[in-house]
């Protein structure tokens, strides 16, 4: 069993993003020294370390540095090599999955994973070249959607297919390996969960989350989400299963579609927390980071409870000094800026959360500021 780490001793965070600024607030607030390894010394989760070692992510010299120095190492990016990780063991607490790191860096041994643990996913099939998407669409069917197995570049690593005149389209993204080709399922609504372990078996699950995404990317956040009780209770029990069956120590988001009658099928794993846990701060009795840390470090679990309801919505570069306006508009908004530099127009630089009784007015109230 891992042992318990204690406030003073020093926690490790590999990636230096709006993730790991919240883990490494979470750990200050909790009593912990903080060091961080990111390339960028001005990363957002510099400012509130208590020493950076600047190294790549899969450097193997700046990651055993880090090892030595730190009590109990943590990661704020997905994109790690597993590989990089494993020679650290003995050296310093992993407490979490590498296992799991790996899986979820690669979608067929996701989707293995999953059906594994009879959770209900998109009908899929592997891809090799064009001729097994010629015979796979006969049982998936159009439109469906066509991605890389490996995870490393959402951006160019999906494509959607509506008809045989978008096969052509496809050949590029074969050339870079094995791909999947998933069934689209119509979906009413998008949760996340996120779900917490610790190494003496306790697991937590936080109430879902509606995610309303602008151009493939996060833009609202919902708490509670608008789903019923049972499709609630479907979910947190599919994301306890999970963690159980993996042995999870920390955190684990899980990504849901809501289907026609409120049927429930899971998208992806990620093994870091979602820009959507963000919510959780103002709205619940524990942060995601905090219950992260909790897991982490073998303390007992929080028993999280949600105050009150809330909606997020994200901050693009574009939009930084239109939302600086609203600061007089919004008093019950909490509103973050991250604080990178050299931003770009598109790129999320912050969020707002803002409590209320009412979730469709805030709504409203957002889409009349004629911001988003």
């Amino acid at each position: 069993m891992v042992k318990k780490i204690l406030p003073g001793q020093i926690i490790g965070i590999i990636g230096g993003n709006e993730i790991g600024k919240a883990m490494g607030i979470a750990a200050k607030n909790m009593g912990f020294q903080v060091g961080l390894l990111d390339p960028d010394l001005n990363a957002v989760a510099s400012g509130i370390c208590d020493f950076q070692i600047q190294g790549e992510y899969d450097d193997e010299a700046s990651l055993e540095e880090m090892a030595t120095r730190c009590h109990v190492l943590t990661y704020a990016i997905e994109t790690i090599p597993p590989k990089s990780l494993r020679h650290l063991q003995g050296v310093v607490d992993l407490p979490q999955s590498l296992d799991l790191l790996e899986i979820t860096q690669d979608r067929l041994l996701e989707k293995t994973y999953l059906e594994a643990n009879n959770v209900v996913i998109a009908p899929y099939a592997t891809i090799i070249n064009i001729t097994d998407i010629q015979d796979a669409i006969e049982g998936i069917g159009y439109p469906c959607v066509l991605k890389r197995v490996e995870k490393n570049n959402e951006e160019k690593g999906r494509l959607m297919l509506y008809s045989p005149a978008d096969l052509k389209k496809a050949v590029p993204m074969l050339r870079f390996g094995p791909c999947v080709l998933e069934a689209w399922i119509p979906k009413e609504k998008q949760l996340t969960v996120h779900v917490f372990g610790n190494d003496k078996k306790e697991y937590e699950a936080f109430p879902p989350v509606e995610v309303m995404l602008k151009n493939d990317r996060l833009h609202e956040a919902i708490i509670p989400g608008r789903i019923s009780l049972e499709v609630e209770n479907e979910a947190k029990k599919i994301a306890l299963n999970l963690a159980e069956n993996i042995s999870l120590v920390g955190g684990l988001t899980i990504e849901f579609f809501v289907g026609k009658l409120g049927f429930l099928y899971v998208n992806e794993l990620h093994p870091i927390l979602s820009a959507e846990s963000f919510i959780y701060t103002d709205t619940c009795s524990f942060s995601a980071a905090t219950e992260h840390i909790r897991g982490l470090c073998n303390w007992s679990l929080g028993k999280n409870q949600l105050l009150s309801s809330g909606v997020m919505v994200s901050i693009l570069g574009k939009e930084q000094f239109a939302t600086e306006d609203l600061l007089d508009d919004f008093p019950l908004g909490n509103f973050y800026y991250y604080g990178k530099l050299g931003m770009f127009e598109e790129e999320k630089i912050g969020h707002i959360t803002i409590v209320t009784k009412d979730i469709y007015q805030t709504l409203e109230d957002i889409y009349q500021t004629k911001i988003w």
